[in-house]
């Protein structure tokens, strides 16, 4: 006893404090976390229907009366080519993208012609060219290495 008399208050003024600080922190946090989401137990968003997406975009699902459906506009066609170095979608009119298979990556691009090469082997190589028949896109594949 003779320590904690020497000592006086000041132990109990200490702890008082970090309680007091550790309450505020809390308290901080819980009104922050409030503020910025939706709470700590409530769900952010429940999933909605297209009904309840289209009466909140002030649409219908039916067509206005005396409207006419809209026809898509011709598109040109798409197509995607399988090779060994990766997979080519390309219209007739150019190259879109290209994604290199495992173990390749792309090396050239351009709108009519394009290479995959090995990643390990620089030697591995497809080549692909572009063309158009009858409005279909044609791929000629050269494998290299």
């Amino acid at each position: 006893m003779d320590f904690l008399d020497r000592l006086g208050r000041k132990p109990m003024v200490i702890v008082a404090g970090w309680v007091l600080a550790a309450v505020l922190a809390i308290l901080v946090g819980v009104v922050g976390i409030g503020v910025v989401g939706a709470g700590l137990t409530s769900r952010p968003g429940a999933p909605i229907s297209q009904e309840e997406v289209l009466r909140a975009l002030g649409e219908s699902s039916s067509p206005a009366p005396g409207a006419s459906p809209t026809s898509p506009e011709p598109t040109t066609a798409k197509r995607s080519f399988p090779t060994r170095g990766g997979t080519v979608v390309a219209t007739c009119e150019r190259i879109l993208t290209m994604a290199p298979a495992q173990g390749f990556a792309i090396h050239e691009q351009d709108d009519r012609e394009g290479e995959f090469r090995g990643v390990s082997d620089n030697h591995d190589r497809v080549k692909v060219e572009l063309s158009c028949a009858a409005g279909t896109p044609q791929l000629r594949i050269r494998p290299e290495g």
